[in-house]
């Protein structure tokens, strides 16, 4: 009985080297960075707002845990998650916060950019409004994470450039916004801009991770 006790108590501590290295919130968002696709260290940083030295402190974590990969290209190291369930496991995680934590919820409406924003239901009625022209999916994110991955029917204007493309939005269709997902404020903005130029424009609050966990 006693081996057999070191045993369970050997495999629950190994399973819980995942849950530590998700207990840090600066490794969630650089978890998030990474549901975009592929990213240098000094590119998370600056996302993340932290240092490079502490970026790549976390990333040893991820990597430790064997939850992202590595690559050099020249003098670069790149990270990208070790795999799609990585992604599926964060947006597991925040749902299941979102539904059980009430100061999150209450975070989050401080961001929401009306009362109405779009939810999960809406999208195969979403999906059917773009596929017929009836709405502009609009992906604000960096070009590159576009390139990597995108909601279908999805055209891209990144946030940074969207003022000066205005003209290419037609204002006689409604535009649905999104960037890297719930917690990500470039859509959030998007759509401030856009109404506030006379465009009808909502926030869709799924990026690319939240939807392909839900459309598989």
């Amino acid at each position: 009985m006693k081996d057999a006790r070191k045993i369970k108590d050997l495999l629950y501590e190994q399973v819980a080297r995942i849950g530590k290295v998700f207990s840090s919130p600066k490794r969630l968002e650089l978890v998030e960075l990474l549901c975009q696709g592929e990213k240098s260290v000094e590119t998370l940083a600056h996302e993340a707002s932290i240092s490079v030295k502490l970026t790549s402190a976390h990333l040893r974590e991820l990597r430790a845990a064997h939850l992202v990969e590595t690559e050099r290209q020249g003098k670069n190291i790149y990270y990208r998650l070790a795999d799609k369930s990585v992604a599926d496991l964060w947006v597991q995680i925040h749902t299941l916060a979102e539904e059980r934590l009430i100061e999150l919820q209450m975070a989050l409406q401080k961001i929401a950019t009306q009362p109405h924003d779009l939810v999960p239901s809406d999208r195969e009625s979403l999906m059917k409004a773009a596929r017929k022209g009836e709405v502009v999916v609009l992906d604000v994110r960096p070009s590159e994470e576009y390139l990597t991955a995108h909601l279908p029917f999805a055209r891209s204007i990144p946030l940074e450039e969207l003022r000066k493309r205005l003209g290419e939005l037609p204002k006689d269709r409604a535009i649905v916004a999104y960037c890297r997902g719930p917690y990500c404020l470039m859509a959030a903005d998007a759509v401030a801009l856009l109404n506030g130029e006379g465009y009808s424009a909502i926030h869709l609050r799924d990026g690319v991770a939240e939807w392909a966990v839900t459309n598989r």
